[in-house]
């Protein structure tokens, strides 16, 4: 059995793969599958992350277990099919922490039937461009109208804190 993974790279103009591939390999191995068929050599440190339907970041599945839990997710010990369990379910993948580039990652098919050696490519468009769009960071305001950093009166005790 396998899965058909759409896959679409966070750029102006729209680069999209559709992926077909065996539904128990380990997310190490689909983060080189797609950056392979965007035209990268899937030599960068990247992660994928949990999200809602509505693409809200979650979790992070960094590549490799780097805590002292030898129990924490990871890209080398996590199935894809772990993650993506039903039609619609999503992760974010990050590729090259320096440049950057964000792919939108969703199941869109489950339980394929093919003949097929995968992994392969079903469709492809676009070009991916020769680099990264910058990204902005941007916060919610969650001070509102408060003048509470103004205020230097929240720091008249600052030396009784013990740092």
């Amino acid at each position: 059995m396998a899965y058909k993974i759409r896959v679409i790279l966070d750029v102006e103009e729209d680069v999209i793969r559709d992926i077909i591939v065996p539904k128990t390999i380990t997310l190490d191995e689909l983060h080189r599958i797609i950056a392979q068929s965007f035209g990268f050599k899937g030599l960068e440190i990247a992660s994928f992350y949990k999200t809602t339907h509505e693409w809200e970041q979650g979790e992070e599945i960094p590549l490799c277990n780097m805590s002292d839990d030898e129990t924490a997710i990871s890209m080398e010990t996590c199935t894809i099919n772990q993650v993506l369990k039903s039609k619609g379910d999503k992760l974010i993948y990050l590729y090259d922490f320096f440049a950057m580039w964000t792919f939108f990652v969703e199941l869109s098919e489950v339980d394929i039937q093919t003949t097929q050696k995968l992994p392969a490519i079903a469709f492809s468009f676009g070009n991916t461009p020769d680099e990264a769009p910058a990204k902005t960071f941007t916060a919610e305001d969650n001070l509102g109208d408060s003048d509470f950093l103004d205020d230097e009166s929240h720091f008249e005790n600052i030396d009784d804190f013990d740092f």
